[in-house]
């Protein structure tokens, strides 16, 4: 499934997939000891159309990169699709000479997938960092939430190591302050991929989608995510298996609720040396 961006002329160092999340930009910056100009490095929001068999479903706000991970991700937690051999092909089409005209991803999906969706009747825009957006009453919010197999709880040592390291596996928000992050942790806290994107329910599905498409074993590891535990990220999480969701920020009392429901196991406030288990799915 590679990408195939539209053919323009050709660039002698085409950007990479980094590059093209951020811009730099000439600003002034006032300290206490005066004003100077000086360049900046900031991220780069553009509309992505994901289109299924054709058909437009929806467009979010993202970061324009690991796209295909996204589109999968996407489709998992939100139940488009029930499993990664339902998306036959992706194509991603863009303009890299103006990236805020939108990127489209086409996806060619299981007839009966397209079937199912068509009677969703979601046409929708997302903005940056919503994951409810679109849905057309209040029963498709509270939508049943999918039950994962319960794991014990992951040690505290692990928690406090991952934590540790997210920073250095974030180079998008070091250059920005803009960007989310949600990474996926081995059972000693060793961070192994990482998705960045201006959402976090967006960073969140690239890295499902790129851990459903890599058939890792969903039950070696867990999830952790730089922002709050709201909802939908719990939604997503059980939707496509994880036993264990870590937040640096708190949770929602919908959000326990969820994992409490799913037997998912749902840490907040992770930070260096302290952290809060809101549930464990298992008594050990």
């Amino acid at each position: 499934m590679a990408a195939r961006p539209v053919q323009h002329a050709k660039r002698e160092q085409p950007p990479t997939e980094q590059d093209r999340c951020y811009v730099s930009v000439s600003v002034e910056r006032f300290q206490q000891d005066g004003n100077t100009q000086a360049d900046d490095l900031i991220a780069q929001e553009v509309p992505v159309a994901l289109i299924y068999n054709g058909i437009s479903h929806v467009v979010m706000m993202a970061s324009p990169s690991d796209l295909e991970d996204f589109a999968v991700g996407f489709s998992l937690s939100e139940g488009i699709i029930e499993q990664v051999a339902e998306v036959y092909d992706i194509v991603v089409q863009y303009d890299p000479e103006n990236l805020l005209a939108g990127v489209e991803v086409h996806l060619s999906i299981a007839a009966q997938r397209q079937m199912e969706l068509k009677k969703r009747r979601r046409n929708l825009t997302g903005r940056t960092g919503c994951g409810l957006c679109g849905a057309e009453s209040l029963q498709e919010v509270m939508r049943p939430v999918g039950h994962v197999e319960a794991q014990p709880l992951v040690e505290g040592q692990a928690v406090e190591a991952a934590v540790a390291a997210l920073a250095k596996h974030q180079p998008l928000q070091a250059m920005t302050g803009a960007f989310h992050g949600a990474a996926w942790c081995d059972g000693q806290g060793n961070i192994l991929q990482l998705r960045e994107d201006i959402g976090r329910h967006n960073a969140l599905d690239k890295l499902l989608g790129y851990l459903r498409r890599s058939e890792i074993e969903l039950n070696t590891g867990f999830v952790l995510v730089s922002s709050r535990a709201s909802y939908e990220m719990v939604y997503k999480s059980s939707r496509c298996g994880v036993a264990t969701l870590v937040a640096v920020s708190a949770p929602t009392a919908l959000a326990l609720k969820m994992a409490q429901e799913a037997g998912l196991n749902l840490i907040g406030f992770a930070r260096p040396g302290r952290h809060v288990v809101y549930h464990r799915a298992t008594e050990e």
